[in-house]
């Protein structure tokens, strides 16, 4: 146990050097625009791809168990290192289909590096697991927020430079995952995933619910990730700034929630996973709401919402994942998180295309707006959850 803060951190390191490639090529969708004249379909499939790859990825890897057959540090890093491989190769793409292809293989090797990073922090965290997987989040979301930083820094000029730095850090955190990372003590077997339970999961009542509060955050996240820099360049434009500054400050916005993750990991545990989800989720709903209104206005008082938005939409993520872990049966855990995950990020899909066709009608003052129907929904469902006596099973009796 005397390696565990220092695997701990160097596991958090890894993934947030890997997570980069996730939202690499979205970091730079005014230059791939240009370079092959993409409509609002195209530019969404930029991120979609991905996140279907994900979704496969994660069936796939349920179905063969793969975390449970190779060593997971090894298949963190080889999963890193294909993730690297195919983000570099969009340089070199020719066509967009073809970098649709790449995307999309992204996606599932990104399977083997958070799911799998969440596997390992399992192995070292009882009591303390709800900071462990709050500073994993944090490192996931830092990591996605990380080509806007390079963008800022001189992609805007040359958007092969996100590209190949991306791809160069996956690389990187491949090899820390390779050469430093071990599991725990307190490793087990992964609950398999199987299609027969998938009924009974989806009957069951506060499962359902802690599904429902997870599929509401998940409508809002993705699509204000995959825009933010799109909406911010188009506002900065109205008054002076440039891309450059749009790039930085989508870093800062997105790398918020990893500050919020962290912290919400930790309140969870002491004051509830309901309590926190549901103040993440009223937060972030009302900022998507208002931050259309304060589009081309005064940049101080975008930059501030957005911060607080960027803060909050991160917060809840990982408790809801907790909660379907302490909700089911032992038997059913596999089965469960693999639905949620999968259920969420197909969902995603449909707010990510929306997005940009609602801004096409309404403009940025209420394209974001939309969104405010997940967390709606979600503070609905959490507080059912939080009233039903299945509930004291929740952080230790903490609803």
């Amino acid at each position: 146990m005397e390696d565990k803060w220092r695997t701990l951190i160097l596991l958090s390191l890894s993934v947030l050097l890997s997570m980069g490639v996730y939202f690499s090529a979205s970091a730079v969708v005014p230059a791939l625009t240009r370079l092959w004249s993409l409509d609002d379909s195209g530019r969404s499939w930029l991120t979609m791809s991905v996140q279907l790859g994900f979704v496969i990825g994660a069936l796939l890897s349920a179905l063969t168990n793969l975390a449970d057959i190779l060593p997971a540090p090894r298949l963190m890093a080889f999963s890193a290192f294909l993730a690297a491989l195919a983000t570099a190769l969009i340089a070199f793409a020719t066509s967009f289909p073809i970098a649709l292809l790449l995307r999309l293989l992204t996606g599932i090797f990104l399977v083997g590096v958070y799911p799998v990073g969440m596997k390992i922090i399992s192995t070292w965290t009882q009591r303390d697991r709800g900071l462990g997987i709050g500073l994993l989040v944090g490192a996931l979301t830092i990591g996605s927020a990380s080509p806007h930083l390079v963008n800022a820094l001189g992609g805007v000029s040359d958007w092969k430079l996100v590209i190949y730095s991306a791809a160069g850090f996956a690389a990187l955190g491949g090899l820390i995952a390779l050469l430093f990372i071990k599991e725990g003590p307190y490793r087990t077997a992964t609950p398999k995933f199987n299609w027969k339970y998938v009924g009974e999961v989806m009957r069951q009542r506060d499962l359902v619910l802690a599904n429902l509060g997870y599929l509401g955050h998940m409508w809002e996240l993705f699509a204000m990730w995959a825009w933010v820099q799109v909406f911010l360049t188009a506002s900065f434009a109205l008054t002076d700034l440039n891309e450059t500054w749009a790039s930085a400050v989508a870093f800062a916005v997105i790398g918020m929630g990893g500050l919020g993750s962290l912290l919400a990991g930790q309140l969870a545990d002491r004051f509830g996973r309901t309590t926190v989800t549901i103040v993440s989720l009223v937060m972030s709903g009302v900022c998507s709401i208002l931050v259309g209104l304060l589009f081309g206005g005064n940049p101080v008082l975008l930059v501030i919402l957005c911060l607080v938005w960027g803060f909050a939409i991160v917060a809840d993520s990982a408790q809801f994942s907790a909660a379907v872990s302490e909700l089911c049966r032992k038997e059913y855990t596999g089965t469960a998180l693999t639905l949620q995950t999968s259920l969420g990020f197909l969902l995603t899909l449909v707010t990510i295309r929306l997005t940009p066709t609602l801004e096409g009608y309404f403009g940025w003052t209420w394209a974001f707006a939309f969104l405010a129907l997940g967390p709606a929904v979600g503070i609905w469902a959490m507080y059912a959850l939080r009233k039903l006596p299945e509930a004291v099973k929740l952080a230790g009796g903490n609803r």
